[in-house]
C-alpha cells in the first residue's frame, strides 16, 4: 500500500510558477514509475507528466512540453512537478499517481496508487 498526498497547489497569475510535490508513505517509492495528472472542470482526467522508477525516462503532454518539469528524489519518496509559465488553461486539480511498471505509462487505468489532489488555479 502507497499513500500519496500532493501539496504545493495554489492560486497564481499567468506566467508565474508553481511547484507542486507529492510525498509517498512507504519503503518502495522506488519500485513505482510515477505520474502526473490534471482534471479541469467538465473535463476529463488528463496525463501531465511521468516519470519512471530511477528518473531516466520522463515523458510529458504536449500541451505542457517545455514549461513543466517532473523529478524526483527517491530518497525522500517525493515526485516533484515544476510549472512555469503557467497559462489559465493549466488550472485543474492535480494529482500524482503510482505505477508499478518499469516504464512511464500514460493512461491513467494502469496506475495502482493516487494522491486527493491539490487545486491550481491560474488568472489572467
Amino acid at each position: 500500500q502507497v499513500q500519496l498526498i500532493e501539496s504545493g497547489g495554489g492560486l497564481v497569475q499567468a506566467g508565474g510558477s508553481l511547484r507542486l510535490s507529492c510525498a509517498a508513505s512507504g519503503r518502495t517509492f522506488s519500485s513505482y514509475a510515477m505520474g502526473w495528472f490534471r482534471q479541469a472542470p467538465g473535463k476529463e482526467r488528463e496525463f501531465v507528466a511521468g516519470i519512471d522508477r530511477g528518473g531516466g525516462s520522463i515523458a510529458y503532454a504536449v500541451s505542457v512540453k517545455g514549461r513543466f518539469t517532473i523529478s524526483r528524489d527517491n530518497a525522500k519518496n517525493t515526485v516533484y512537478l515544476q510549472m512555469n509559465n503557467l497559462k489559465p488553461e493549466d488550472t485543474a486539480v492535480y494529482y500524482c499517481a503510482a505505477d508499478r511498471s518499469t516504464i512511464v505509462r500514460q493512461y491513467e487505468s494502469r496506475y495502482d496508487y493516487w494522491g486527493q489532489g491539490t487545486q491550481v488555479t491560474v488568472s489572467s
